[in-house]
């Protein structure tokens, strides 16, 4: 038997700790295998194609998402912090109205804003009736009628299934632009027609969730976060809620 020296043989233990230290997020020169896909889950590997697919499905099968940005839709720019899960959702919703909110649980939507929105609403804050069913409404779930406008509008926001499906595709020639970072999170990113057809990071960690999407003809930026994260989702208090039956007040 060949012994080996005690010098060398603490020089290897050395290098396997300092080596081992890699899997903590330590960037060590000698250690790293060289490629950017080592330790993830794969996606990075696969074709453009593939990977909003993979994404597709992993966003369709968590249970609740967090979704904040702009969104540009109909000529009107809104900006998003919005909660979603298989039956509803809740968040803030700016337009250039202002700010309000919405809930929706089930089928039942509610509007919360306050006087000055629903005098921009209905166009006539000049007006003393007007201004009177404004105060009325102020800071009150208005519950919205399915029959209403207002509700196919708003209810979309609301919707986690028809948001994202609307929101994850990419439109032209499918490619990948290579590996990046979104808060933290290794991402791989895809575009449509070199990015002119939006852009999206999908996640290397975990399952391959679309974290940040940039869609196409600068019609607006979102975060997708908190994904599977549980949140309350319940109907507001009777004392909060206003119930205007069929149609809201000048809509």
């Amino acid at each position: 038997m060949t012994a080996i020296p005690q010098g060398r043989t603490r020089r290897a233990a050395l290098t396997g700790v300092m080596c081992a230290l890699v899997a903590t997020g330590a960037v060590l020169t000698g250690c790293s295998s060289g490629d950017p896909d080592a330790g993830t889950n794969g996606v990075g590997k696969l074709p453009a194609e593939k990977i909003q697919s993979r994404t597709r499905t992993a966003a369709k099968s968590a249970p609740t998402v967090r979704l904040s940005g702009t969104v540009v839709s109909n000529g009107g720019t809104y900006t998003l912090d919005m909660r979603l899960k298989g039956d509803g959702g809740t968040g803030s919703v700016t337009s250039k109205n202002g700010t309000f909110r919405l809930l929706r649980v089930g089928e039942h939507l509610f509007l919360k804003a306050d006087a000055a929105f629903w005098n921009q609403q209905g166009g006539a804050g000049q007006d003393g009736g007007s201004t009177a069913a404004a105060n009325k409404l102020d800071g009150m779930y208005v519950k919205v009628p399915t029959q209403d406008p207002a509700y196919q509008r708003f209810s979309g926001f609301t919707d986690k299934d028809v948001l994202l499906d609307g929101l994850l595709t990419l439109h032209g020639e499918l490619a990948t632009a290579g590996h990046h970072e979104q808060d933290g999170v290794r991402t791989i990113r895809i575009t449509g027609d070199k990015g002119s057809g939006g852009t999206l990071d999908v996640s290397l960690e975990g399952a391959p969730y679309p974290l940040r999407l940039v869609r196409a003809g600068n019609a607006g930026t979102l975060r997708l976060t908190d994904w599977g994260k549980d949140f309350a989702l319940q109907e507001p208090p009777k004392n909060e809620t206003l119930d205007y039956g069929r149609q809201l007040p000048s809509s």
